[in-house]
């Protein structure tokens, strides 16, 4: 007897927790929430809002320096150091991602590819500037190529506040004149830094002034990016005031020239006698004698 009451307690408790178990199911089922993974890969995460990636400030500058690292173009390369996790995009960006699972986790850009540095004839890094703002400047990064046996992102660094180094490792500059800049360069181009190096040999321009025109000849070729003012006159409005003007001209004579048609048809038609070729030479004169004043000829002359 006792057994059976304690089976009958067991079951009647069993139903009681299935009952309990469905009321919680069913009372709680749209309050549940999945929480997500923080967001640690910035523009690389494809379920984070829009608004919230990477926003660039620039355009990456066109792809240049030596052909043969442009095949680097549209590759990208990593390294994770510490809580940090950087990808080196060549002709692109630089991205930092903090790997931690902090609800604001850092993600953010180091510098977007703008210009070459150049020294003594040779390229020597790369720089990628107007990053994330970083206080009152924009965080900018310089990538030094070395020689290795495979391409890779070996080493990040910031010496100075919101400045990043970054040491990129590949076989494509291991051979001794894979970073030259005269070759590079087109013929024009070649022609006059040449005239500009006999120009410095002949003492006819000072260091500073030669090296004033290397720098042209790197902006025109692309390698820098170019410090010239560029003050755009409104050339555009004029030329559409002027060719507003013209075609008003334009339909203006055509107008009066159709004037002149139909008058002449209606004197016609009432045998009305006119002279064009007397009015026409009289307009020449006219004309002459206008045009002869304006030179400067004060003479006298017989209009009749």
């Amino acid at each position: 007897m006792y057994c059976f009451y304690n089976r009958k307690i067991h079951h009647v408790l069993r139903l009681w927790m299935v009952g309990v178990s469905l009321f919680i199911n069913q009372g709680f089922a749209g309050k549940m929430k999945i929480v997500e993974e923080p967001n640690t890969f910035g523009m690389n995460n494809p379920f984070l809002a829009q608004g919230s990636r990477l926003q660039p400030k620039v355009t990456p500058f066109p792809v240049s320096g030596p052909a043969h690292l442009h095949q680097l173009a549209g590759k990208c390369f990593s390294l994770t150091e510490s809580m940090y996790k950087y990808e080196f995009c060549p002709f692109h960006n630089i991205t930092q991602h903090e790997q931690s699972f902090r609800w604001n986790a850092y993600s953010g850009i180091l510098g977007i590819w703008q210009e070459w540095e150049i020294a003594n004839n040779t390229f020597t890094g790369m720089w990628m500037r107007d990053g994330d703002a970083c206080g009152t400047r924009n965080r900018e990064t310089k990538v030094i190529l070395t020689c290795s046996a495979s391409s890779k992102l070996a080493q990040v660094s910031e010496p100075s506040t919101c400045v990043y180094s970054l040491t990129f490792e590949t076989p494509l500059v291991c051979h001794p004149h894979s970073l030259l800049v005269y070759p590079t360069l087109s013929e024009n181009l070649q022609s006059e830094w040449d005239e500009a190096e006999q120009a410095r040999y002949e003492g006819l321009i000072t260091e500073q002034g030669y090296n004033n025109l290397l720098r042209d000849i790197f902006e025109d070729a692309g390698l820098l990016k170019s410090q010239k003012v560029k003050i755009k006159p409104p050339e555009a409005a004029a030329d559409t005031e002027t060719h507003n003007s013209l075609q008003k001209c334009t339909e203006d004579f055509q107008k009066q020239r159709e004037e002149i048609e139909r008058l002449r048809a209606l004197l016609t038609q009432h045998n009305i006698p006119f002279d064009s070729k007397q009015n026409e030479a009289k307009s020449t004169v006219s004309v002459t004698v206008k045009d002869q004043h304006l030179r400067g000829d004060n003479g006298l002359f017989d209009l009749h």
